[in-house]
């Protein structure tokens, strides 16, 4: 399974220039057919809510239409002049995942997590996934120990730190 946060569209150079894995704007119909392709088993993709129709047409396109959308909704956000409505959720597009059993608990399709926030001596990608973000996502999926779950966009590594903290906590129950 794959997971996908990339910089969002039209937002790359203006959050990302100075980032050393910088490669410029993200070709979003070339990644969602990736994940269509390349991830048959499940696949989330983190965007932004000004761009979400856009990316679902783009799934449509590719005759995806079982995709679902999920929110993470942040405790806090920035207040900005002259934005008259915040952006205080992200939307992820995601698919398929192991199907859950009738023991299993419901997930919720949404997540209340804080935004992380730059920290002296961190190494940090702007835009990167909170813990709590990462271990919702990965209940989204279904996923267990064992699985693989490719990070296309691993930035700073932070998604990767907590899949394998996930699978030492199954590993340990």
């Amino acid at each position: 399974m794959a997971y996908a946060d990339p910089p969002y569209i039209g937002r790359a150079k203006a959050m990302y220039a100075n980032h050393p894995d910088y490669r410029g704007e993200v070709d979003h119909v070339a990644l969602i057919r990736q994940l269509v392709t390349e991830y048959p088993d499940g696949w989330a993709l983190s965007c932004s809510s000004p761009t979400l129709r856009s990316l679902l047409n783009t799934c449509s396109a590719f005759g995806v239409e079982d995709v679902r959308v999920a929110a993470w909704v942040k405790d806090w956000f920035v207040m900005k002049p002259g934005i008259g409505v915040g952006y205080a959720w992200e939307p992820v597009i995601w698919r398929g995942g192991r199907k859950r059993t009738r023991q299993q608990d419901t997930i919720r399709d949404w997540v209340r997590a804080h935004a992380l926030m730059k920290s002296p001596g961190r190494v940090q990608t702007k835009g990167s996934k909170p813990e709590t973000f990462c271990f919702w996502l990965f209940q989204l999926l279904n996923l267990k120990e064992g699985d693989e779950l490719v990070d296309l966009f691993p930035g700073s590594g932070g998604v990767t730190r907590a899949w394998e903290r996930w699978q030492r906590q199954l590993w340990a129950a």
